[in-house]
């Protein structure tokens, strides 16, 4: 386990060289043994320095979580940095972004998948750091990238399958590239490849200010669909319609399922995206149309479902899909990674569609348990972004 900062303020050098990772405070030991001159003293303390350096520059800042529960018990650790494996790339992470399958494995709910990293975070942009045996891609060090994650996103360094890497494009800032892999993979796979989305057809986004929202909303416009959005409040619905959406529902004041209908001239919603599960199923199922797709990709609104739903979708010849990213293969990644690559990343930096993340707040490695706490106060429009190196110090 971690020793505490006073336990290890003493600790003699074979003893810190020994366990370099066990100590919060190793950087503050290392200091402090090169300012007191301990290594001139002769040739065994010189190799002792080495071997010190050696450790301590193999390692790096991580958030770990020793016990599930709420945003303060995050906490900010030295461990040792990765180590690119066959096919992998090594990143040096710039910065990060938040989603809710974060709040999720926090708070001990949502474990990674077996043989992934425990580090909460599935996103990241930065620079390639280095490169493992058997790499093809053609990447090279400092080459700016972003990639999709099973884990390991808060932390200085994190190793990756190049199938997963994605250049970032010329006209983004990495704060901007990190808002975009898991959050526009997500959207893009759940419109072409689960909805098999067409063009022309209707699209009712739920969370439509989110970060899949806006995403999503986006998407469809490209893609020749036409989006429609829930949200809580006017101004999500506001930007929502500036990126793109038609029409948009408060579900605080109104029924979101009166409102498909008078949109669609009774016909309803060819797709619906769903975050929120059991507590929308019924205005769901109302206001889908005939043959219509649900696609469910998150249950904030609850998991149980009371009522006559099976008998409902039946009546509508409705289609219930579901899909999680996350648990995919890394075949399924690195198809969706192509397709995503070939069909969208071009148009970020194309005037004429001008896509864009949606960045609602960024916070720095040091107050991320601040950010877990703006998400859960479900105030965001956009991403929250978590900046591992400051934006000023980033290569842009």
């Amino acid at each position: 386990m971690y020793t505490s900062q006073k336990s290890c303020r003493h600790l003699k050098v074979d003893e810190l060289l020994a366990s370099p990772d066990c100590c919060d405070c190793f950087d503050n030991q290392m200091q402090r043994l090169l300012n007191t001159g301990i290594f001139l003293l002769g040739n065994p303390y010189q190799k002792a320095w080495f071997k010190c350096y050696s450790s301590f520059s193999n390692m790096m800042r991580a958030v770990c979580v020793d016990v599930p529960g709420g945003p303060e018990n995050l906490l900010l650790r030295h461990i040792p940095r990765p180590q690119p494996k066959n096919g992998e790339v090594l990143i040096k992470v710039h910065a990060t972004a938040l989603n809710r399958a974060d709040l999720l494995q926090r708070r001990g709910l949502y474990p990674p998948p077996p043989g992934e990293s425990d580090i909460i975070g599935l996103e990241v942009a930065g620079t390639v750091e280095s490169l493992g045996p058997a790499v093809k891609g053609g990447w090279k060090p400092d080459d700016r990238v972003m990639a999709l994650l099973c884990g390991g996103g808060y932390a200085e360094y994190v190793a990756v399958p190049e199938e997963v890497l994605m250049p970032v494009p010329p006209k983004l800032t990495l704060c901007q590239a990190a808002a975009i892999p898991e959050t526009w993979l997500t959207a893009f796979q759940l419109l072409v490849f689960i909805a098999q989305m067409k063009e022309g057809e209707v699209v009712l986004i739920h969370a439509g200010a989110s970060g899949v929202g806006t995403a999503a909303v986006q998407l469809v416009r490209l893609f020749g669909a036409v989006p429609i959005v829930t949200a809580g409040s006017q101004e999500k619905l506001k930007l929502a319609e500036e990126l793109g959406a038609a029409a948009g529902f408060n579900y605080k004041e109104k029924s979101f399922a009166q409102g498909v209908h008078d949109f669609t001239g009774g016909k309803g919603a060819n797709i619906i995206l769903d975050c929120i599960g059991g507590g929308n199923w019924e205005q769901n199922v109302s206001c889908l149309a005939m043959d219509g797709r649900w696609v469910l990709y998150g249950v904030m609104g609850g998991k149980t479902v009371q009522g006559d739903l099976l008998g409902r979708l039946l009546s509508k010849r409705g289609h219930l899909l579901s899909s999680l990213l996350r648990s995919r293969s890394l075949q399924y990644k690195s198809e969706l990674v192509t397709a995503f690559s070939h069909r969208v990343l071009p148009y970020f930096s194309d005037k004429a569609t001008s896509l864009r993340p949606v960045i609602d707040s960024m916070f720095s490695l040091e107050d991320v348990a601040r950010a877990h706490q703006h998400m859960e106060a479900n105030k965001n429009m956009g991403k929250i972004i978590v900046n591992v190196i400051p934006p000023n110090e980033q290569m842009q």
